[in-house]
């Protein structure tokens, strides 16, 4: 049996008596898959889409990288806006979301979910795989994290990007309700060191593999 380890450095209540740290431990006997998504920006039609996706793939944990029930100043109002849908939904199955906090979460959101989201960043270790989890307000590809990671995934730009450099893979899973650049809405899996980048009925556009 193996474990994953996920770190929330802003939320120790969710500290195990095992590891004494801002952490808690996902034990499984089979290969885990997380699908990755941000910006939402309250959008319960979209959501629903990636959620059908992640059924019917059969995917294991849902990985939201901030901004999820407010569509922001800057945005029009989003088809379908429903962040009180959005929040029964998601919390319907909390005991498969890790969150972070995107620039439009706050408190009040908080208050909605049954699940933390005011974490700035969050660290999956899956198999001997480290991905930085961010939104990308703060943590970004010109703005770093400290540390080693293999991957950092994050959004924010509503611009999808799948590439490595010398410190690792970099992903922006874009955003699956307010896409730009000519892009079209898009999200990420990760599964056995590979990454994907997908549109919302689950036609690949890249994929990349961790080494």
């Amino acid at each position: 049996m193996t474990a994953d380890f996920v770190f929330l450095p802003e939320l120790p209540y969710l500290c195990t008596k095992i590891a004494r740290i801002n952490s808690f431990i996902l034990d499984k006997e089979t290969d885990m898959k997380y699908l990755i998504v941000s910006d939402i920006h309250g959008s319960l039609p979209t959501l629903e889409q990636v959620l059908t996706y992640y059924q019917e793939h059969h995917c294991n944990m849902l990985l939201i990288l901030g901004d999820i029930l407010n569509y922001g100043p800057r945005n029009r109002v989003p088809e379908g806006l429903d962040p009180k849908g959005i929040a029964e939904r998601l919390n319907a199955m909390s005991d498969q979301i890790i969150a972070v906090r995107g620039n439009c979460e706050s408190e009040v959101d908080q208050m909605l979910l049954d699940f933390p989201v005011l974490a700035d960043y969050a660290v999956v270790v899956d198999n001997g795989t480290k991905m930085f989890l961010t939104h990308g307000h703060i943590y970004n590809e010109e703005h770093l994290p400290k540390g080693k990671f293999d991957c950092l995934f994050y959004g924010h730009t509503h611009l999808w990007k799948l590439k490595k450099n010398e410190h690792g893979v970099l992903c922006n899973t874009g955003s699956i309700t307010f896409p730009k650049g000519g892009n079209v809405p898009t999200f990420a899996v990760y599964e056995n060191k590979e990454i994907t980048i997908c549109q919302l009925d689950g036609t690949t556009l890249k994929k990349l593999r961790i080494d």
